[in-house]
């Protein structure tokens, strides 16, 4: 009976860390924030996800047959699998102490040159460690082409206190 107890209490105290959140918000343009790095915000590991028609269909990887099947699950027609088409990042990042976070994903695509986008997720309270998903899919991936740069920010109270980034990024 009490080894039940404590798995109950296990699952109870794991599902109350794993709060969701909403969809990320796009913005026309990503406006310019003071950095002021924090120790108590830290990211720990970002996964990006390719799923595009033609490209490494056939591989003996079956992680990367599962993620893309994963994610063209339920897609019926040729216009939603190609609605599906793009990019998806996974992004695990930390939170020290309690706050109010903003996660901005801001990235640059191949058609269009030095113009950032950007996506955001409001979590209103951050607490050890989260997960912030993001994509670029669908219309956009078909005309402006794949994520060739990227980097992610933790915004609290207008200020940068986290931040990753991929390697082209400038």
């Amino acid at each position: 009976m009490i080894p039940r107890l404590g798995l109950l209490a296990a699952v109870l105290l794991l599902a109350s860390c794993v709060t969701p959140t909403a969809p990320p918000v796009e913005m026309p343009e990503a406006d310019v924030l003071p950095l002021a790095l924090d120790n108590d915000f830290d990211f720990r590991k970002v996964r990006r996800t390719i799923n595009q028609a033609g490209v490494n269909t056939v591989t003996d990887n079956e992680t990367l047959n599962f993620e893309r099947a994963y994610l063209n699950y339920g897609a019926l027609s040729a216009d939603e699998r190609r609605q599906r088409e793009g990019t998806y990042f996974d992004i695990f990042w930390r939170a020290g102490r309690p706050a109010e976070l903003t996660v901005r994903f801001e990235y640059r695509q191949a058609k269009t040159g030095n113009a950032v986008m950007a996506q955001e997720i409001y979590v209103p309270q951050a607490r050890g460690t989260m997960k912030s998903s993001f994509q670029v899919t669908g219309d956009s991936f078909l005309w402006d082409g794949p994520v060739t740069a990227w980097r992610c920010l933790l915004i609290e109270n207008g200020r940068i206190v986290a931040f990753t980034q991929s390697y082209l990024w400038k």
